[in-house]
């Protein structure tokens, strides 16, 4: 029985399958980590060029109606595809300077978020943006993303994305009722 286990110790014919077996499941685990966060960073990418688009939309307006924003807001949807759009919030919002360079609410516009109201100050603006006057388009999403394995990513990752940008045609775009 010694002569048997001694010469079970000095065989190496197994070392590789056992070296296997051990590196195996953390290779596996790795590798589908790696393939769910970068499905979490698609998601944040699309739900930032989402953001953008909506603002461009609007920005190259000088005028806008409720059907309208209805319709971009769709657009922004579309852009999110294939991802889940249960969870993606949106507004838009036109943002002017008051005579003390103070941005203020123009109209507001939203899609699964609260519109901001007409006349109230906006907070959050980089200094700059807007000055006495002066009008921006201001577009804004949250998408909160949820992994559908839940494997390295287990709870929903909520991403916020803000765009300003100028109006294109005319000073100021207006919303039409």
């Amino acid at each position: 029985m010694i002569r048997f286990l001694k010469s079970l110790g000095r065989d190496r014919r197994g070392v590789s399958a056992v070296e296997f077996a051990l590196i195996a499941p953390v290779m596996i685990a790795f590798y589908f980590g790696m393939a769910e966060i970068t499905q979490a960073l698609l998601a944040e990418r699309r739900a930032g060029h989402a953001a953008s688009a909506v603002g461009d939309l609007v920005a190259q307006s000088s005028s806008v109606s409720d059907s309208d924003l209805t319709d971009i807001f769709a657009i922004a949807m579309t852009i999110m595809q294939p991802y889940e759009t249960t969870s993606l919030k949106m507004r838009v919002t036109s943002v002017t300077g008051d005579a003390a360079g103070v941005p203020k609410v123009d109209w507001s516009s939203a899609s699964g978020m609260t519109a901001l109201t007409a006349g109230a100050t906006v907070a959050g603006v980089p200094t700059g943006v807007v000055s006495a006057g002066q009008s921006v388009v201001m577009s804004e999403i949250s998408y909160s993303y949820d992994s559908p394995v839940d494997f390295m990513v287990p709870n929903a990752v909520t991403f916020t994305r803000k765009f300003y940008l100028r109006p294109r045609k005319s000073d100021k775009v207006v919303k039409a009722n």
